[in-house]
């Protein structure tokens, strides 16, 4: 694998190394460790396998900028209309969880350096700086983020050594709700978690000269990383603060400051960490959304940046101290546009070319894998509606 589909592979994870990362030990930690870690690998195999169906679809529609194009192309003028209006409404909501997340973590960063900063004042400042890197295309995005990705797992690592120490085994088996029903409720967050599908499309574009097999161990990779970093990171977490902790958090200073408390010295360097994954989660979302506007609405850079910031930024400050709430309903917007549509899309496309016929990537599993992700898909819709 080159270096730029490396990077590639590290947009992916970074997308998604972001809100779960502050939200999985918030919503997983009341259910114990087996229970959680058991329910994470299942969602992140079904978004994974939904992810590949999202590049095969993007391979066989000679790939786009944005899923506006690949809707087009495969579902016509109303699947495309429809496609449109569930991805913004995703994105929106991805890019508001993560200037409300953003804007608390540099606010106290400001009031650390003697700058009185309010809220609004933080996420606008977030918000307009990270934009100009996300308009500045996608190979800034991925240089940027392969140095980000690197301090990040460097800071994890500093984080889980510094953690270690303290850690309570006991903590890995205390589980202060056990009820399946709770726990099932929790998937809407965990899928959110895994949300890195947006950048497939800009991606395959990105890497237009790569070969079908390295575009799936693209995303292949830069799923696993997440995947191992939101493990490590939970028992982490669950074993340095009880459960009874951990429930009663709903911010990711308030996380912080808790484990500041029992381990001195490591306030800032959770900050740094926490700081590093909302950026890169932001960088890989507001890329997609900018490539979208620019597939949609034919326009300058200028009048884009100004289409893909203005919503998350108005809603984020309406939305304040919602952190999760946000998340919850960008999970179930996720199921139909990173589920359900690309299904769709892989069936018509099969249906006009059979598999005899086509010398593209396609998705290994056949039938019954496409009728497995539909039953993930209904059992997503089953936990937001229990």
């Amino acid at each position: 694998m080159n270096t730029k589909l490396l990077g590639s592979s590290l947009i992916i994870a970074g997308t998604a190394l972001g809100a779960g990362m502050l939200a999985i030990p918030m919503v997983l930690a009341q259910f114990g460790l087996l229970s959680g870690s058991l329910l994470m690998l299942l969602i992140w195999s079904g978004t994974t396998y939904a992810a590949l169906l999202l590049l095969e679809a993007s391979i066989k529609v000679g790939g786009g900028l944005g899923m506006n194009t690949i809707a087009r192309k495969t579902l016509g003028k109303g699947g495309q209309l429809v496609t449109n209006g569930l991805l913004y409404a995703l994105l929106v909501c991805l890019l508001m969880a993560y200037i409300i997340g953003a804007g608390d973590l540099v606010q106290k960063l400001a009031t650390g350096f003697g700058f009185d900063l309010s809220m609004l004042q933080s996420q606008i400042t977030f918000t307009v700086l990270a934009g100009f890197i996300v308009a500045a295309g996608t190979g800034v995005v991925d240089k940027l983020n392969r140095v980000l990705f690197l301090i990040m797992v460097a800071v994890l690592i500093i984080t889980l050594c510094a953690l270690i120490p303290g850690m309570s085994f006991n903590h890995f088996f205390e589980a202060s709700n056990n009820s399946n029903i709770d726990l099932i409720k929790t998937s809407a967050v965990l899928f959110t978690s895994f949300g890195f599908f947006p950048v497939i499309p800009s991606l395959v574009s990105y890497n237009d000269k790569a070969s079908h097999k390295q575009l799936r161990n693209m995303v292949l990779l830069g799923s696993l990383i997440p995947l191992s970093c939101y493990l490590l990171w939970l028992y982490a977490v669950v074993g340095s603060l009880s459960a009874e902790q951990l429930v009663k958090f709903d911010n990711v200073s308030v996380l912080i400051d808790a484990l500041s408390t029992r381990f001195s010295g490591i306030h800032i360097i959770l900050s740094v960490f926490t700081g590093l994954a909302l950026l890169t989660s932001f960088l890989g979302v507001a890329m997609s959304l900018f490539d979208q506007n620019v597939d949609l609405f034919r326009q300058n850079r200028a009048v884009t940046y100004v289409l893909t910031f203005i919503l998350p930024l108005l809603g984020a400050i309406f939305a304040a101290n919602q952190f999760l709430a946000v998340l919850n309903y960008a999970g179930l917007i996720l199921v139909f546009i990173a589920v359900f549509i690309p299904m769709l899309m892989i069936h018509n496309i099969r249906q006009a070319t059979p598999v005899e016929q086509s010398s593209d990537y396609q998705v290994a599993g056949g039938s019954l894998a496409m009728l497995m992700s539909l039953l993930f898909g209904c059992f997503l819709i089953g936990a937001q509606l229990i």
